[in-house]
């Protein structure tokens, strides 16, 4: 990723009490797409205005020639109900809901419910318990990959 851009989207989204939790840039060299999650400080979801006021303050920086040279599409979205799982505090806050991490600490890849999070040595390490009650623990730092999982009903 840019460094860039990261940069300026987490200076706007920061100026506004939003968070970063994902960026994806895509598209063409010429037409370049950035997809950019975000969330709240406050726990209350994400809105459609939300939405609106960061996506208004990343465009003015990056017209200005901050990032791009030209045309560019730019999203920005809430996390989703798969959100992605980065932070200590994303260990924490989720709690009791259901995540799928791939790490090389769990042996591939685990599903389960977020017990929490605890600290070795100085390091955040995530635990999930599976659904046959067994306990996985991964290093924050050694995760690859972790989500929160949505199952529907049916």
């Amino acid at each position: 990723m840019n460094q860039a851009l990261q940069d300026v989207v987490v200076a706007e989204l920061d100026s506004l009490g939003f968070d970063l939790v994902e960026i994806r840039r895509g598209g063409t060299r010429t037409r370049p797409v950035v997809d950019v999650r975000i969330d709240r400080r406050d726990g209350q979801k994400v809105t459609v205005d939300d939405c609106a006021r960061a996506s208004r303050a990343i465009e003015a920086r990056l017209d200005a020639g901050a990032v791009f040279q030209g045309k560019y599409v730019l999203e920005v979205s809430s996390p989703g109900v798969e959100r992605l799982l980065r932070t200590p505090a994303d260990w924490k806050r989720f709690a009791g809901r259901r995540a799928r991490l791939t790490s090389a600490a769990v042996g591939g890849m685990v599903e389960g419910e977020i017990v929490g999070l605890e600290e070795d040595a100085g390091q955040a390490v995530a635990v999930v318990r599976d659904d046959k009650g067994e306990t996985h623990r991964a290093p924050i730092d050694a995760i690859r990959e972790a989500r929160l999982v949505f199952h529907w009903k049916g």
